[in-house]
Parts: structure tokens; sequence; C-alpha cells
């Protein structure tokens, strides 16, 4: 190990640091531009009850969105994303299950994201909450998908998630969804990703600050001064 790159824990920045007053931000994505969307339903009711925990919410609408390198990142829709995502301190990913894995147009989304915005990493840091509608029995299949997506996307992907089974039955005809145990478990989900956002999102960037970025950036800012002095 070498100083100065490695540093003791700062309890501080980690258990003390300036609070924010805002309202928790929240995206919420879903993965399916059909006219009656479950996985936008259930989304819907997600920032409902976000917003009855205090959050403020945004939700993206993917239609219209071009496929990932098809289009310059110039592009409205993918601007509106990049500034969504910008703008938030957490996110929830709702897709549907479509042959035993999440949809084209949830994971386009996420490729439109970038890893790095300059010298700002957009996702590093915040929380995501992931769910899944299918259209047949329980499954776990792109809920699992979509936190490997949030741990590449080095999110704080909260341990519980949502999977609606049979999603066409648990809506009425307003589109609202039905009093269920899969009604109750996203109320759990919201809750439990608004209190994460509550605890890390003023210490996001000192949990996500780490040793062997710190040692490379050391290191590369060693070799320009060095070459400046040849």
């Amino acid at each position: 190990m070498e100083a100065p790159s490695f540093k003791a824990i700062d309890e501080t920045s980690l258990l003390d640091p300036t609070r924010s007053s805002h309202a928790p931000r929240i995206l919420l994505l879903y993965g399916s531009v059909r006219q009656r969307s479950f996985s936008r339903l259930a989304t819907q009711e997600a920032a409902r009850i976000l917003e009855a925990f205090g959050a403020e919410t945004r939700i993206y609408n993917p239609s219209g969105m071009p496929l990932p390198d098809d289009a310059d990142v110039s592009h409205p829709k993918v601007q509106e994303l990049r500034d969504l995502v910008q703008w938030s301190e957490g996110m929830v990913w709702c897709s549907p299950e479509r042959h035993g894995a999440m949809t084209g147009i949830i994971k386009a989304q996420i490729d439109w994201i970038p890893l790095t915005l300059g010298s700002v990493r957009p996702t590093q840091g915040k929380t995501l909450a992931v769910m899944q509608v299918s259209g047949g029995s329980q499954s776990f299949n792109a809920v699992n998908q979509l936190r490997v997506l949030g741990r590449w996307m080095r999110l704080i992907t909260i341990p519980n998630q949502s999977s609606v089974a049979k999603a066409f039955t648990e809506f009425d005809e307003n589109d609202r969804m039905k009093p269920s145990s899969y009604y109750d478990r996203i109320v759990d989900v919201m809750e439990e990703l608004v209190k994460f956002t509550l605890l890390t999102r003023d210490c996001a960037d000192y949990l996500v600050d780490r040793y062997s970025e710190r040692k490379e950036s050391a290191e590369e800012l060693s070799k320009r001064v060095n070459l400046k002095s040849i």
C-alpha cells in the first residue's frame, strides 16, 4: 500500500456529513413502449408511493429513444435521459420479462447512460431498486440481470426487489394496481429505497472513493509532471 493514496477511514465524512434538506430525487425507468405497458403502470405506481414517502420523482419515457450507437449523444432523447440521471440521487429500473430476460428497451436505456461524463461518473454511488413484471408465473430473471447491471454501473442496489406475476391481472380498468401482496412488496421496496437514499446521498462520494483509483490518479499526475520537466 502506498501513501498518500492509502487513507484511514474518515468517520466524520461517513457518519456525519453535511445533510441535504431537499427531497430525495428518484428517476424511474421502465422497459416497454406498449400502449398498455404493465412495467410502465408498475413504475407509475412506484412513483406515487415514493412521493408519499416524500421523494421527488421523474419518469423517463423511452419512446423515440434511438438504439445505442445508432445516433449521436446530442439526440434529444439521449440528452433527456442523461440529464435526468445526473439530476437523480436514486433510480428505479422496472422491466417486463421477455424470453426469460429483461427487455432490449430497458437495456438500451442503461446502455445510453455512460460510465463517465467528463470526470463525473453519473451513476456511481446512487441508489437503485429493481422491479419486474411477468405475463406468467413469478420469476426473478429480469431483476437478477438488472442487479448485475446496477453493480456494473456502480450503483448501490438495495436488498429488496419486486416481481409481479401475471401482471395483466393486477391492474384495474383505471390502470391502478389492485391491493395485493405484490402491491405491498412494491411499497416495501420504495420505502427501503428512500431510506437508503437518505442514508447515502450525502456521503456517496466518500463511499465510492477508492484506493486503487487514488493511486492511479497519483501515478497519472506524476507522469504529467515528469513529462513537463523533460
